[in-house]
């Protein structure tokens, strides 16, 4: 996956937020191994009766996998977006989770987005087409 690397913002963290945030990075790094669709079936089960993330929680998420981990701070998007959906989860919420590429200048990505609108990303995602995404239930 791909897109331009620029500085994330780090959050200062608690012990118990970086231990949480470890957790899920770790989670997400052996996730990430697994082929497409089944990485998407456990997304999906992972993602069962949490209730939807707000942008502040999917963007302190993501903010907080980038602080503990350098690969969740540069190239590895796909780690960074499930590690931020995996800890939003662990606190009881799910943000849409999703990955796709962009046609000129060919690109794919990951991320997680909130009510339609990516959280934290530092450049225009629209036109990036979602190929793969797991949403949670919106009321």
């Amino acid at each position: 996956m791909t897109i331009p690397v620029t500085a994330e913002e780090s959050v200062p963290l608690t012990l118990g937020g970086q231990v949480l945030t470890r957790v899920s990075v770790g989670l997400a790094r052996l996730l990430v191994l697994l082929p497409p669709r089944r990485l998407r079936q456990t997304l999906r089960l992972i993602s069962t009766g949490a209730r939807p993330a707000t942008e502040e929680q999917a963007r302190f998420a993501r903010q907080a996998a980038v602080t503990v981990s350098h690969r969740c701070a540069g190239l590895g998007c796909l780690q960074r977006s499930v590690a931020a959906a995996i800890q939003c989860r662990l606190r009881g919420t799910w943000p849409d989770w999703c990955t796709g590429f962009r046609e000129r200048p060919f690109g794919a990505h990951a991320w997680v987005e909130v009510n339609g609108s990516p959280v934290g990303e530092p450049s225009d995602m629209s036109r990036f087409h979602t190929v793969m995404a797991v949403r949670g239930c919106r009321p």
